[in-house]
Parts: structure tokens; sequence; C-alpha cells
């Protein structure tokens, strides 16, 4: 049975990418709430708890230790704090790169030598703002467009993996209501997508043939 750690597992992709993939795969759910990650694990058919700040060394350290052979990578752990350029902070900015950039590129680092033991995935859900951006969305968006290049780069470099980005549009979760909240509007579950529909396009992704790399996916709610 292969073996893949998701991030960001005790809600929303995370935990939707959990449920598609647990008939097949061992799994090691990493996240910060416990209590969260042990409801989503039992409710896997095999999942290995690790609570962990993947912005620490320790926390990367935690996420991968023991992991000599990993099939693949699926990094859904994320942040978004919105706000204009002229009213940002060096934190905010600070905060959207360590997250969504730089404990991607760690855990990914430390996880090379299991990875390529396994010819492994490396998946990086990274958002429609990781194609264009828009006002007040700047720290955000540029993470993500870092997060993009990142993903370019290992494809390019590490030739025994294959490497996925998926841009889903706008997505139906905590984090998105967030969102909303900061717009100012009502949040209407409908015209997002579902996290199991982004979790759906993982699975398939990591079940396409040895032949393929599907190096993008990009996904966007239907029109209602």
């Amino acid at each position: 049975m292969s073996t893949v750690l998701i991030t960001g597992a005790s809600r929303g992709i995370g935990a939707a990418t959990a449920y598609r993939l647990q008939d097949r795969h061992d799994l090691v759910l990493v996240g910060r709430d416990r209590d969260a990650l042990d409801s989503v694990a039992r409710s896997c058919r095999s999942a290995r708890v690790v609570v962990a700040d993947l912005t620490t060394a320790e926390g990367v350290d935690s996420a991968a230790g023991g992991l000599t052979s990993l099939d693949a990578l699926v990094h859904c752990a994320g942040v978004a704090d919105l706000g204009r350029i002229e009213e940002s902070t060096p934190d905010q900015w600070r905060r959207a790169f360590e997250v969504n950039v730089l404990s991607v590129v760690e855990l990914t680092r430390t996880l090379l030598p299991a990875l390529r033991a396994a010819s492994g995935h490396v998946v990086v859900v990274n958002s429609g703002a990781g194609v264009h951006t828009r006002p007040g969305w700047g720290s955000y968006s540029a993470s993500k467009f870092a997060a993009r290049a990142f993903a370019d780069a290992l494809r390019e470099e590490e030739s025994a993996l294959r490497v996925t980005s998926v841009f889903p549009g706008r997505v139906d979760t905590d984090m998105q209501r967030g969102i909303v909240a900061h717009e100012g509007g009502t949040y209407d579950p409908s015209r997002y997508l579902s996290p199991r529909s982004v979790a759906d396009a993982i699975g398939q992704a990591l079940e396409s043939g040895p032949d393929v790399e599907p190096a993008e996916i990009v996904l966007r709610p239907r029109a209602h």
C-alpha cells in the first residue's frame, strides 16, 4: 500500500483529499489542530496524525520523521490574509510567504530522498490567485505565484518525480468564508467549488498512468 502525506489535513481541501485517498493509500495527516486531525483520521482506513507547525524547522522534521519512502506529498495548507498594499504590513507578507511558500519548499526538500525512493508525486494546491491577481490580494497572490514557480522548478530539476500544480477557483471552505466576510459580501456556498471536487482532481492526478505528468490542473466553479 502506498503512502501519502497531506498537509492542511484537518479541514477543507486537505480533509476532503484524505477521504478521497483513504481507500488506496496509507495516510500521514499533518496540521495544527489535533482534535480536527483525529476526527479526520477516524474516518480513514489507515491514517497517522502529526501535529506540526510547518513554518518551523522542528515542525518540518516532525512531519517528515520516519519516512524513508513516500509515494505522494500533497500540499493543502495555506493562509489568505487580504488587504490593499498601502494598508498591508511586513508581518502579513511574511506570514503569506512562510505558510504558502517556505513551508512547502522546506517540507518537500526534506522529503526528497523519500520521494525519490518511490519515484513519487508532489501536488501543490495553488489558487486562481497564482495565475492572476486583483486589488487587495497582493500578498496572497504573490505567495501563490511563488509557489507556482517552485513547482515548475522542482519539475525541471527532479526528473524522477511527477509534480502537479492545482489551480482551483474559489472553494467552499472556512478560508473562503473569511474572505467573503472581508469583502463584505453574503456567503453563498453554491457559488463555489466543493472541497470534494478539488480532492477528486488531486486523486485523478495521482492515479494517472506512469506515462503522464499532469503538470497543471485548473478548476473553475460553473456559473449558476
